[in-house]
């Protein structure tokens, strides 16, 4: 295959300076940085320059091989993002809101996953056509993407309007972080059925594989408690820690047949409320901030496919978003109720679940592999990317709307 490092310099500087750009322009106008560094990926690569009278392939054209050299700092960049969102796990939170946010957490993954596969099966020929396999887990592969949810974008959102620690705003976080574990949990299996193995066997590796993650991550967790005392804000230490993050990865997927990211994710989880944690992730958020992130999402941009789309995905696009904002409204709030959560409680909380952000296009990229085509690489099924980054932009402005609206404002009482 033909290969060039010096290409893969000169992709690599292309994508920085694109990510940067149109991440910063996105922020400017009230959105996540995540989704300019996803059109930067389009606009630079293949997708969308192709089809333009250009009499070129994109700004950057890389080979097969250059391509996966791209994909390889881009899987990296997917572990360093659910690794920090791991650190960043408030297990003493997760301990306060207890059952009821774990409840919320399952009804928010539950009518989501159910909401995205049906809706994708309709728009795939009917019901009838899940008895295919392939088109099966394709649909499923919808549903997963539907039950993540921003963390990011849910606190920043609650600590813009002092609403963080509040009993509501305590399991809209917990439920938001138990969601993006049951959710990429989720993918996990559906990817390890698809690859051939039995529903019992899938479940008893998902099973071995957190009864690794937690056995061996104790043991790290001492050890970094020791370290954290012992020698504090060390660089070693974020070293140690980023080395503790790609085994997790590694073993998930190459042993137990487990998503990478859920390995990454798992890793910061075990690694999370300890002295060094927050320098740990700092120093993880730059280390992918500055080159590994932005080339995850650009890639995802640059190796995204639009020569087979149709009108008709245009009104999956419509679908896929009115189900994903419904389906967390209704699954979280309908759990917060039956949980005896005052109406406007439970309304909050399922505004408050509505937002995606990195999570659902880690999941896009972790599950890719079960869209449905044939064996010339024809597009046959669903290729969720596009309807992913509309729902982000479009749940990204109306998460913070919905909220404020749920909130509101108090009324002072005149006086007499």
């Amino acid at each position: 295959m033909d290969f060039n490092v010096m290409n893969v310099v000169f992709d690599l500087a292309v994508i920085l300076l694109a990510t940067k750009f149109f991440g910063l322009l996105t922020r400017h106008y009230g959105m996540p940085q995540v989704v300019g560094m996803v059109v930067a990926g389009l606009l630079i690569g293949p997708a969308i320059v192709s089809q333009l009278p250009l009499g070129i392939d994109g700004i950057i054209a890389p080979t097969e091989a250059e391509m996966d050299a791209l994909h390889a700092f881009a899987q990296v960049g997917a572990c360093l993002v659910l690794f920090s969102s791991g650190l960043e796990t408030n297990l003493t939170e997760l301990k306060k809101s207890g059952l009821k946010a774990t409840l919320v957490a399952c009804g928010g993954v539950a009518v989501p996953l159910l909401l995205g596969t049906g809706g994708a099966l309709l728009f795939m020929g009917g019901f009838s056509a899940a008895a295919d396999v392939h088109v099966l887990y394709n649909a499923l592969f919808v549903g997963c993407i539907l039950t993540a949810t921003s963390v990011g974008i849910t606190v920043e959102t609650l600590r813009e309007l002092k609403k963080l620690q509040t009993p509501v705003g305590t399991v809209i976080l917990s439920a938001a972080i138990i969601d993006d574990v049951l959710g990429i949990l989720v993918l996990s299996v559906v990817t390890n059925l698809k690859s051939g193995g039995s529903i019992w066997t899938t479940v008893g590796r998902t099973v071995g594989f957190f009864a690794f993650a937690v056995g061996f991550g104790l043991l790290f967790r001492a050890l970094f408690r020791w370290l954290g005392k012992t020698r504090p804000h060390r660089r070693r230490t974020s070293i140690l820690a980023l080395g503790v993050c790609f085994l997790f990865a590694y073993y998930a997927e190459e042993y137990f047949g487990v998503a990478a990211i859920t390995g990454a994710y798992m890793a910061g989880i075990m690694l999370s409320g300890l002295e060094d944690t927050s320098f740990v992730d700092r120093k993880v958020v730059v280390s992918g901030y500055m080159i590994f992130t932005p080339i995850f999402f650009a890639y995802i941009g640059i190796s995204a496919d639009f020569s087979q789309f149709r009108l008709s995905d245009l009104w999956f696009c419509l679908a896929f978003v009115l189900l994903g904002i419904a389906g967390k409204i209704l699954g979280c709030a309908g759990v917060g109720r039956a949980c005896k959560m005052p109406r406007k409680e439970a309304a909050t909380v399922g505004c408050g679940m509505i937002a995606r952000g990195e999570v659902a296009l880690a999941v896009y990229a972790a599950g890719s592999s079960l869209i449905y085509t044939n064996t010339d690489g024809k597009l046959l099924g669903i290729d969720p990317l596009a309807a992913t980054i509309f729902l982000i932009l479009t749940s990204s402005v109306l998460c913070p709307i919905l909220l404020n609206a749920c909130f509101g404002k108090k009324k002072k009482k005149k006086k007499a």
